[in-house]
């Protein structure tokens, strides 16, 4: 049977009917009374999200977008930054620092290892004469599974007293705890398509004081992401070009929904469906490719032992029409990631785990008694 895909990667995610509803309605004008109350509501609900009072700015744009323009509008051609590199996309924000000609120094970890707290300390603890401008990570490692210590990071970088926190969340905003507030950090980037429920096209910015204070003193090239004439027309529910506007409607109705299951519900669901993967994963027979307590909520990264990797997701794909994430550059082959994050539910667990136990049965792969996986993840879904 076609037109059944299940996507069970870490973005895009699956979407709500309703959501998808609210994108079939005709396009309205972006300068009308009717749009900019969608914007002064959107706008209150993505503050409840970040859990703050600070600006939250949206961009028709993907999430690379959102942290680009928070490098780009917080620092300066030359400024002194540490990036944090333990995947795919801590990769990527040193090739964007770079790029706007910034000093970058890389505190490094193995794909699959989170990142210390400790180097980010002792670097910054070096800094005497205060040269460092900015720290920048990822906080959920999308490419391997990791969550970093974020809290634990901001911490330090709050003890340098000049550098500020730039934070890629889009795929743990909405999957996990991140006060923004009550942690200090000072920029937020996230993207609609993982957590928000909603298809790719619309990123978020979120600027706090100190950011908004470093922004005075960029000046590194900007146009299209320049976020102050976002600051000054989303202060009058509008936005400084032509936006998304269906997807406008979806993060309406995407939020609304978010706010009535609330943000501990979300938070306890998302670990909920964490822990009942990771050890279904486990009570088949593979290798979980992160250690537990390091795992993100949003994505399980497992490593099967003499096992193409490709070949698992293959045939998931063709038997059962499930979309799981392949393992990326040196990965290729050797990891399959499953997300599990935004509209999934415990069936959508329950489905991926039996296929997957299934899949490696019929390869032949399947080392212990077929059921005990999926046998333990219903004992974890219906126990917690």
């Amino acid at each position: 049977m076609q037109d059944k895909l299940n996507l069970m990667i870490p973005g895009p995610t699956p979407v709500p009917e309703n959501v998808l509803s609210c994108m079939s309605k005709h396009p309205i004008g972006h300068r009308s009374e009717d749009f900019q109350k969608i914007v002064q509501k959107t706008t209150e609900q993505l503050k409840w999200l970040h859990q703050t009072t600070a600006d939250v700015l949206t961009i028709t744009g993907s999430g690379t977008a959102a942290m680009e323009a928070g490098i780009i509008n917080t620092l300066s051609k030359g400024d002194r930054v540490i990036c944090g590199d333990n995947g795919k996309f801590g990769e990527r924000w040193v090739k964007v620092a770079k790029a706007y000609g910034l000093d970058v120094t890389v505190v490094k970890a193995d794909w699959g290892k989170p990142l210390d707290p400790n180097q980010f300390k002792r670097i910054l603890e070096e800094d005497t004469n205060k040269k460092i401008n900015a720290v920048i990570l990822t906080h959920s490692e999308t490419s391997t599974g990791v969550i970093n210590d974020l809290k634990a990071i901001t911490n330090e970088v709050k003890n340098h007293g000049k550098a500020i926190t730039i934070a890629d969340c889009v795929t743990s905003l909405g999957a996990c705890n991140i006060p923004m507030d009550q942690w200090g950090i000072d920029v937020i980037a996230s993207g609609s398509q993982k957590g928000y429920m909603i298809p790719p096209g619309l990123s978020f910015v979120a600027m706090g004081k100190r950011a908004w204070e470093a922004n005075n003193q960029s000046n590194l090239p900007k146009f299209y992401l320049d976020l102050k004439p976002y600051l000054k027309t989303v202060n009058k529910n509008s936005n400084p070009f032509t936006p998304a506007i269906n997807l406008y409607f979806a993060l309406e109705a995407s939020l609304t929904m978010m706010e009535k299951e609330g943000l501990n519900n979300i938070f306890k669901r998302h670990a909920r469906h964490q822990k009942a993967t990771q050890e279904g994963i486990k009570a088949m027979g593979l290798k979980l490719f992160t250690e537990e307590k390091y795992g993100s909520p949003a994505i399980t990264a497992v490593e099967p032992e003499n096992i193409d990797a490709e070949q698992i997701r293959k045939v998931l794909k063709t038997d059962f029409d499930i979309l799981l994430a392949g393992g990326q550059d040196h990965l290729k082959g050797k990891i399959f990631r499953i997300g599990h994050l935004g509209f999934v539910n415990d069936r959508d667990i329950i489905s991926v785990i039996s296929a997957l136990e299934s899949t490696l049965y019929k390869m032949g792969k399947l080392n212990v008694p077929i059921g005990q996986g999926i046998a333990k993840t219903i004992s974890i879904l219906n126990k917690e």
